[in-house]
């Protein structure tokens, strides 16, 4: 009996500290089977987290990748977050590797006062971020036109009356009257909410970059296991998804506690 409780009190001591190491890391994962004409970096929901001094954990592994452009898909800070000096040092220097450009998450969505979200706002402007509030840019990068949307889902799709009941959900008819038709040529798409993502495809986004579930915090056997919403199993958490033919592609992101599901960066080749 002794010897039986002996293991069992290794066996989660050595599991508690694999679990520290795991959140302390910065694993970067890699789609190239997309095509060869444009490497894009992903980065999502990194809320609280730092890895190394001011988070230069972060901009050093994604500067190894020599990106042509980088995604922020939102919750990039958490929303009692009052100091966003590091999250401003951070932005700045993805900015010297490539062109940025950013959606709101919920987090961002829900600052807990009007200075903190005037606070942020100035952050931002003091970088060269493009921030996509339900708007498209167009660009051309390595000769490549594209169209770059941004869609700010209603907070209702996250959180409604204090809870996560009965919440909101969207249509591609939605997306329609937010964004417009979509346009014509190359659309990607960044939504911070993967969990419409049939209707991202619907409307017809080639490619939608989205974060939010954080793998499903708990990976077991590589299915996520729970959303922010107090789900469990959602449907999309990680990795390349293909929805009508068009791509919905998932970071687990970097912040919040996971087991089994390390932070990370994703860099695709589309």
């Amino acid at each position: 009996m002794r010897y039986a409780v002996t293991l069992i009190i290794a066996a989660a001591l050595i599991l508690l500290v694999y679990l520290l190491c795991e959140n302390c890391i910065l694993l970067v994962f890699r789609h190239e089977k997309l095509g060869n004409r444009l490497r894009i970096a992903h980065i999502s929901d990194i809320h609280k987290k730092r890895l190394g001094v001011g988070n230069r954990l972060i901009p050093f592994r994604v500067a190894a990748e020599r990106p042509d452009l980088i995604l922020l898909t939102g919750d990039i800070v958490s929303r009692r977050e009052d100091n966003f000096s590091v999250t401003e040092r951070l932005l700045k220097d993805l900015c010297v590797i490539a062109p940025v450009y950013m959606v709101y998450g919920n987090h961002e969505q829900s600052l807990i006062t009007p200075d903190r979200v005037r606070d942020f706002e100035k952050m931002l402007a003091r970088t060269d971020v493009v921030l996509l509030r339900n708007s498209t840019v167009q660009t051309e990068i390595n000769g490549v036109k594209l169209n770059i949307c941004g869609l700010e889902l209603p907070y209702t799709t996250y959180k409604k009356d204090g809870g996560y009941f009965h919440l909101d959900r969207i249509t591609a008819d939605d997306i329609t009257s937010i964004l417009g038709e979509k346009p014509e040529g190359e659309t990607l798409l960044l939504a911070h909410n993967p969990l419409f993502g049939k209707e991202y495809a619907e409307w017809g986004a080639d490619f939608t970059f989205s974060g939010h579930v954080h793998g499903g915090s708990v990976r077991l056997f590589g299915i996520g296991m729970l959303s922010p919403e107090r789900k469990l199993f959602p449907k999309y958490t990680k990795g390349v998804y293909n929805i009508n033919e068009k791509k919905l592609l998932v970071s687990a992101g970097i912040g919040k506690l996971r087991a089994f599901n390390p932070p990370e960066v994703v860099i695709y080749e589309l």
